[in-house]
């Protein structure tokens, strides 16, 4: 099964941005414009988000150049992809508004369309949107010269690999990949820690003429926040970090930091399975009798038999396991997912006359969690341009200290299936490549701690009680860790609350405009049912 170099695991939270063109990638050889004290100034020029759509005339692009070694800044620059949406009231413009989605290698720059700010926050901010260094626009990191050169590598990896046929085509292919990067990645591949994005970030907010930054981070992004927190803490006007990693675990050992993660995924889909079962089947269409035990038969069936469904598609453990987490990222997929769930089911065990009418769904809503046939691949041309980034490995693999063995992660994997039975695998062959790097962090480029300076405001944490990717564990950690943190939480199955929750949203909204704290220790409730009562 091909998997995606932007990995399946990759902590980025939901796309808001549907805007389809962009600019083209950033030029390494971007002039400098004129400087505002110590960095030079953002020059923008006008542009339009979507082009086959009307131009709104509120937004403007730039490359921004940042040393592509800060041990060298008067060296050679790369460029720095860069939206901007102009604030909608000038006449109370507060400055500019940093946002990142997450990833690492997820792009941001079309996040300066998002729609999970409240309008009163994008009267008062430039909303500012970024690919970070080697991700997109912003001079791609690319371990490939053609598609067809990535998709021999990538089509033998299992995303969950279980027979040792599985396991050991996947560490060889994850060798080749990183063979592959070490040949083609280029300079830039020695400088992707996160330590290097706060870098570029604090030019940015100097190119722009902040004298504090406004950022808001999401799931990895928050790691950016937390570092530039650190780095410039006297910096810090406003931080929101929603969806937070664990700064200190991850940065000190990636495969405990992993195993937490693969966790938190167990415990959101118990509370998941716990919802749906509570719910009754005329809410939820996986409800009939015990939901874990029949998931855990669904899943157990799939470790030795892929079944293929009356449409033709087959579903495999690793589709299986890969569609139920991304499900889990997104409050309103869990409906749809226990529909799946139930169609599956009922291919794999067809005894109609043992089912109610409430508890039977098309079979073709199993579809969801089938194998995604690549027909983009087969059917490219030879020498296919590579139009992927590499940047999830090129920052994952400075920052997460990794075992060098990649059979490390092949002898661990049957403990981690114990401890987490659906994702524990999943999660501990997401990391391999990160043992044959060839580029290790340099010295002075990987910044692990302090954690706990003081910042000159107070940094707003956001945490969802069941959130995936970033378990609740991670943010009370956090919350010891930082040095001026105050924690809200919502009780939601989701990866990040903001711009899903009303009460939220004001707060965030007052704290960004209004420098106003939120009360710590806060639980909002979700404000919509994953399971609504079916209308009338």
């Amino acid at each position: 099964m091909a998997t995606s170099l932007l990995s399946a695991l990759a902590l980025v939270c939901g796309v808001t941005a549907t805007a389809s063109a962009a600019p083209a990638p950033a030029d390494t050889t971007t002039p400098t414009p004129a400087t505002s004290g110590q960095v030079p100034r953002v020059v923008w020029t006008p542009c339009n988000p979507d082009p086959s759509k009307p131009d709104p005339g509120i937004y403007d692009c730039a490359v921004y150049p940042v040393p592509l070694d800060y041990a060298n800044p008067s060296g050679q620059k790369i460029g720095i992809a860069m939206m901007r949406r102009r604030a909608g009231d000038p006449s109370e413009r507060i400055g500019s508004l940093f946002i990142n989605p997450g990833g690492p290698g997820g792009s941001g720059y079309l996040w300066a369309t998002t729609n999970r700010l409240e309008p009163r926050v994008l009267d008062h901010f430039d909303l500012i949107g970024f690919d970070p260094r080697g991700v997109a626009r912003s001079n791609p990191l690319q371990c490939f010269k053609t598609q067809e050169d990535a998709t021999a590598v990538l089509s033998r990896k299992t995303l969950v690999p279980v027979t040792p046929a599985e396991v050991n085509s996947t560490l060889t292919a994850d060798k080749d990949y990183t063979d592959a990067c070490a040949a083609n990645a280029g300079a830039l591949a020695k400088h992707m820690s996160t330590m290097n994005v706060a870098r570029d970030l604090d030019r940015m907010r100097q190119g722009v003429g902040d004298a504090q930054l406004s950022f808001v981070a999401f799931s990895y992004g928050t790691l950016i926040g937390d570092t530039y927190a650190n780095m410039f803490p006297d910096k810090v006007r406003a931080l929101v970090i929603d969806g937070n990693v664990d700064p200190y675990l991850r940065t000190h050992d990636g495969l405990e930091y992993d195993r937490q993660r693969a966790a938190g995924f167990e415990l959101a889909l118990d509370e998941f399975l716990k919802r749906c079962e509570a719910a009754g089947t005329s809410r939820c269409a996986f409800a009939e009798g015990d939901t874990r035990a029949r998931f855990d038969a669904i899943r157990d069936h799939l470790r030795t038999s892929p079944v293929t469904l009356p449409s033709g598609a087959q579903v495999t453990l690793s589709s299986f396991t890969g569609q139920v987490a991304g499900a889990l990222y997104v409050q309103a997929q869990l409906a749809p997912l226990a529909r799946s769930l139930q169609a599956l089911d009922q291919v794999i065990n067809p005894q109609p006359a043992l089912r109610t009418l409430a508890g039977t769904v098309p079979s073709d809503d199993a579809d969801l969690l089938a194998e995604i046939a690549p027909t983009a691949l087969r059917d490219t041309l030879g020498d296919s341009p590579y139009t992927t980034d590499d940047s999830y490995f090129g920052v994952n693999c400075q920052d997460k200290p990794y075992p060098t063995n990649p059979r490390t992660f092949a002898n661990l994997a049957g403990t981690w299936e114990q401890n987490a039975p659906t994702f524990g695998r999943y999660q501990i062959f997401d990391s391999p490549p990160c043992a044959t790097w060839p580029f290790p962090a340099r010295a002075g480029e990987g910044y692990a701690g302090p954690w706990n300076r003081k910042t000159a405001n107070p940094v707003l944490a956001v945490s969802n009680l069941f959130d995936p990717a970033t378990p609740r564990v991670y943010a009370l950690n956090l919350q010891q860790e930082l040095g001026n943190v105050v924690l809200v939480t919502v009780d939601m199955i989701e990866h990040c609350a903001v711009g899903q929750n009303q009460a939220l949203n004001a707060m965030v909204t007052s704290y960004l405009v209004d420098q106003k704290v939120p009360k710590p220790g806060q639980v909002l409730t979700s404000d919509l049912d994953p399971f609504p009562a079916p209308t009338s």
